[in-house]
C-alpha cells in the first residue's frame, strides 16, 4: 500500500442545489484524487454537505417542510453531482449523521478542557447568509445605509447569550504557523491576507447559538446548538472515524489538502487550526484557497440570471470536456471566467483536432494497413526524439506542475506532446510511406502508437473515461495505467507478446457543436 494522502473539499451547504463553483472545486480535487493515485499513493477523498445551521432552518421553515427533510433532499443533489461528473469520492459526509455529531461534541470537550471556552453574551453584528461574525470595523453600507458584511451581504445585530472560544489566545500561535510553515496557506496571496488578519488582533468567538435549535447539541449545556462552523470544520475528522484516533484517523490524518474557495479561507487558516491546537490534534499540510468562476466575466446570482446548472453544462458538452476546460482555462488560485463558446473553442481545439484526431488518425492506419498488428520495428533519431519529447512532457513536466496545484501549465505541457506528434505526423506522411517504403511506415505508426499511450495516462486524471476508452481500444491492462507504467521500458514488446490486434476504433473526443440557444462558436 503506497504513502497516504488524504484530500477534502470544503463541504457544501445544500440551502440551494449545486452551482458551478461547487462542481468546479470537486473536479479540481478529483484530478488531485486521480493524479495521486496515479503516483501510486494511498488516497483517502472525502467531500459532503454541511446541513445545519440558521439558514437551513429558515429555509425548511419556508418551505413548509422540517429541517431534516430539506436535508435529505438537498444532500441528494449534490451526492449526484459528484456521480454524474465523475468524482472518484471515497467518504461523503453529511453533518446530520450520528457519527459526525459524536465527532463534534468530543472535539467540544476537549477544547473545554483546556480552559478555552467559557459562556457569556454576545452582542454583534453577524451575517445569516455567511454564518460568521463581523467586527463593526469590517462592514460596509450600501447606498440605502443599511450594513454589509465585506463579503456584502446583508448583517443583523444579535444579543445572545453564547459559549465563546479564546481565540485571542491563539494569535501569536497562529503567526508563527503562517511564518515557519509558508505553504499551510497557498496561494500566497490568501497567506498575506490571512497574516494581515490576524496581525490586527483577534477576539473570542462566539461557538454557540440559543435562537434556533438545528445543529449539534452543545455538550452539558441545555438550548445550546453549536456555531455551525465549530460544526462543520469537524467533518474532516469525523470521516477518519474520530474519535477514535486508530485505524483510518492513524492513517490519514493530518490531511495533506484542504482544497476550499477563497472566500472560507478565514474559517479554515485561522479557526481550524487554532480550534486543533486547542485539542491537541495535529494540523492539516495545507489550506488551498482557489479562486472563483465567473460566467462571462460576470459573478453569477439569480437576480442577473445567470445562474449555471454545471450538470447542464455536463449534458451539453459532455463530463469530460467539462472537466479539461476548467482545469485548462483557468490558472488554480485565481478567478476565471468561462462560456459556452469559451468550452466549444477550447475543446475543439486541443482534445477534438489535436489530441482525439492524432489518436483516431493513428489507430485507423494501423487498422487499415497493419491488420491492427503490434510488431517489433526499427526506429531512427526522429522518432527517438519525439518518443523523449513526449516521455518529458508526461513523465516530468506534467507531474511536476500538477504536484504544484498548476493544472493548466501540466496541460500546457501535455500539449506540446501531441503537438510534437502531430507535427511528426506531418513530417513522416505515413499515408505517402505505404507504398513507398512500408517498413518505415510501420516503424512511423508504431512509435506514435507509443506516444499515444504515454500521453493517453498522463491526461487520464483529467478525462478519465474518455482516456480509459483509448486505453481500452489500444489493449493497456488496467493495472498499468498509472505513472509507474510510463518508466516500464518493456511494456511496449509485453504488449506485442499478447498477440492482440488493435480493432477498429472509435473517436473518443469528437468535435462539440455550440447549442443553437447560444449561437455559433
Amino acid at each position: 500500500m503506497g504513502e497516504p494522502y488524504y484530500i477534502t473539499t470544503a463541504i457544501s451547504y445544500p440551502n440551494g442545489k449545486p452551482h458551478i463553483g461547487h462542481a468546479y472545486e470537486a473536479i479540481a480535487a478529483d484530478v488531485i484524487a486521480r493524479f495521486q493515485r496515479a503516483l501510486g499513493r494511498d488516497v483517502r477523498f472525502q467531500t459532503g454537505t454541511d446541513e445545519h445551521g440558521l439558514k437551513m432552518a429558515q429555509k425548511a421553515r419556508e418551505t413548509g417542510v422540517s429541517p431534516r427533510e430539506l436535508s435529505d433532499e438537498m444532500s441528494s443533489y449534490f451526492i449526484k453531482m459528484c456521480d454524474d461528473l465523475d468524482i472518484s469520492y471515497d467518504v461523503f459526509i453529511r453533518t446530520t449523521e450520528e457519527r459526525h455529531h459524536a465527532s463534534v461534541q468530543e472535539l467540544w470537550r476537549r477544547m473545554e478542557a483546556k480552559g478555552d471556552l467559557y459562556l457569556d453574551r454576545y452582542e454583534g453584528w453577524y451575517s445569516i447568509r455567511d454564518e460568521a461574525y463581523y467586527d463593526e470595523s469590517e462592514l460596509a453600507a450600501d447606498e440605502g445605509g443599511e450594513k454589509l458584511s465585506p463579503q456584502g451581504t446583508p448583517v443583523e445585530w444579535t444579543v445572545e447569550e453564547s459559549w465563546f472560544f479564546r481565540l485571542s489566545k491563539y494569535a501569536e500561535p497562529l503567526l508563527a504557523l503562517y511564518n515557519e510553515n509558508p505553504q499551510f496557506i497557498q496561494p500566497d496571496g490568501r497567506r498575506n491576507e490571512v497574516m494581515r488578519f490576524v496581525e490586527g488582533g483577534l477576539r473570542d468567538l462566539s461557538v454557540s447559538r440559543t435562537s434556533f435549535d438545528w445543529g449539534v447539541k452543545v455538550p452539558g449545556s441545555d438550548g445550546h446548538v453549536m456555531y455551525v462552523w465549530v460544526d462543520a470544520l469537524a467533518n474532516y475528522l469525523t470521516g477518519l472515524g474520530f474519535p477514535d484516533e486508530s485505524g483510518d484517523f492513524a492513517r490519514y490524518w493530518p490531511a495533506n489538502l484542504h482544497l476550499i474557495g477563497k472566500d472560507i479561507v478565514r474559517f479554515h487558516t485561522v479557526y481550524w487550526p487554532a480550534f486543533l491546537m486547542s485539542a491537541d490534534i495535529a494540523l492539516p499540510d495545507q489550506v488551498f484557497g482557489h479562486g472563483f468562476l465567473l460566467n462571462r466575466g460576470q459573478k453569477e446570482s439569480k437576480s442577473l440570471g445567470n445562474v449555471t446548472d454545471p450538470l447542464e453544462l455536463a449534458e451539453r458538452f459532455g463530463v469530460d470536456p467539462l472537466r479539461y476546460f476548467l482545469m485548462r482555462e483557468v490558472a488554480f488560485g485565481q478567478d476565471g471566467s468561462y462560456s459556452p463558446e469559451a468550452i466549444v473553442t477550447r475543446c475543439n481545439a486541443e482534445l477534438a483536432n489535436s489530441y482525439g484526431n492524432l489518436v483516431q488518425r493513428v489507430l485507423s492506419m494501423i487498422f487499415k494497413n497493419m491488420d491492427g498488428t503490434l510488431e517489433t520495428f526499427s526506429s531512427t533519431d526522429d522518432d527517438d526524439v519525439l518518443l523523449a519529447a513526449v516521455f518529458s512532457a508526461c513523465r516530468d513536466e506534467l507531474p511536476r506542475e500538477f504536484e504544484a496545484l498548476n493544472f493548466s501549465a501540466g496541460i500546457d505541457a501535455w500539449m506540446k506532446g501531441v503537438f510534437a506528434c502531430n507535427a511528426y505526423v506531418d513530417e513522416q506522411a505515413p499515408w505517402s510511406l505505404r507504398k513507398t517504403d512500408p517498413d518505415r511506415m510501420k516503424a512511423v505508426l508504431l512509435t506514435l502508437f507509443m506516444a499515444i499511450r504515454d500521453l493517453t495516462i498522463a491526461i487520464a486524471p483529467v478525462v478519465p473515461a474518455s482516456a480509459h476508452k483509448v486505453l481500452d481500444q489500444i489493449g493497456i491492462p488496467a493495472d498499468q495505467r498509472d505513472f509507474a507504467a510510463l518508466t516500464d521500458a518493456d511494456w511496449y514488446m509485453a504488449r506485442v507478446a499478447t498477440g492482440e490486434k488493435l480493432g477498429a476504433p472509435s473517436p473518443a473526443f469528437p468535435r462539440l457543436e455550440m447549442p443553437e440557444d447560444t449561437g455559433t462558436a
